[in-house]
């Protein structure tokens, strides 16, 4: 078991800053429409990317040295150094302000906001938040808070150990399509993204080392799916804001769907798996 986090150190780096810039090319657009399901077509400058290409954007880069046990750069630099093993895309808040497009020069001033630690049916949680401003040469394109939250592993036969409770089934879906999560569609999101967590590839790691039962599916692979989801139910618009939250891991091996509803203020979506339990929410206004 991991020794708690000191949350006194921890809150040390709020305030912590960022900045980092990258290009929107022809290529990345490509390859994050097919990734996503769209019409990959031809794209040429002025064209208008996915939503979330910014997160495939200016990821970090260090030497392979510098990489922890679980294929992140090591802990300590811009975001706290969280002692907890297991690290999560746990939610956030989107603010689309205007559009990216191929070609932009995007830079992202990244501040840590809070850190706060809870007790979940697992142990010991701790959450960093961290806002981000995304800017384009036209001015202010995004603004955005992510959540990460960080978890033990618990021992194998400690009460821990059990899963969290299964969230209820959502509502019948009015508007759904369905996908299926394979390591190809997973590999492909990390690449883009240069992300080399290794729950998402590895499956001996996943399975003996974390204990989740499959390879795991990005939780922004997910968000990006709603709201490109939501922005199709609106002819293409995307949301003024769009507030998310995983709820329950989503593995690979079956097919998992993205759905969405409309509501007194907006749009209701959300993925579930095969099984029809969501594994993420987002409400689209």
């Amino acid at each position: 078991m991991t020794a708690t986090p000191d949350i006194d150190h921890l809150r040390q780096w709020i305030g912590r800053t960022q900045e980092a810039s990258d290009v929107i090319t022809a290529q990345l657009v490509k390859g994050l429409r097919a990734t996503l399901f769209l019409d990959i077509g031809t794209p040429v400058e002025g064209d208008v990317a996915p939503f979330t290409t910014h997160w495939c954007l200016a990821q970090p880069v260090v030497p392979m040295s510098e990489i922890g046990s679980d294929g992140h750069p090591a802990r300590g630099g811009f975001l706290p150094p969280v002692p907890l093993p297991r690290r999560m895309w746990a939610g956030g808040q989107i603010e689309f302000i205007d559009p990216l497009r191929v070609g932009d020069t995007v830079t992202r001033s990244s501040r840590i906001s809070d850190v706060t630690m809870k007790t979940g049916s697992t142990g010991a949680l701790c959450f960093v938040s961290v806002d981000h401003t995304i800017t384009t040469p036209r001015g202010t394109a995004i603004r955005e808070r992510h959540d990460i939250v960080y978890r033990d592993i618990a021992p194998a036969g400690d009460a821990k150990a059990a899963p969290a409770p299964t969230p209820a089934p959502a509502p019948a879906a009015k508007h759904r399509e369905s996908h299926m999560a394979d390591p190809v569609l997973l590999f492909r999101y990390s690449a883009l993204t240069f992300n080399g967590h290794r729950i998402h590839y590895d499956r001996d790691y996943v399975t003996k080392v974390e204990g989740y039962p499959g390879l795991i599916v990005h939780g922004p692979l997910q968000a990006s799916l709603l709201i490109e989801f939501a922005a199709k139910l609106r002819g293409g618009k995307p949301p003024a804001t769009f507030v998310y939250r995983g709820v329950s891991p989503l593995f690979d091996g079956a097919e998992f769907s993205v759905n969405g509803n409309e509501t007194a203020a907006g749009l209701e979506v959300w993925t579930a798996n095969a099984a029809g339990v969501p594994t993420m929410k987002g409400t689209a206004s």
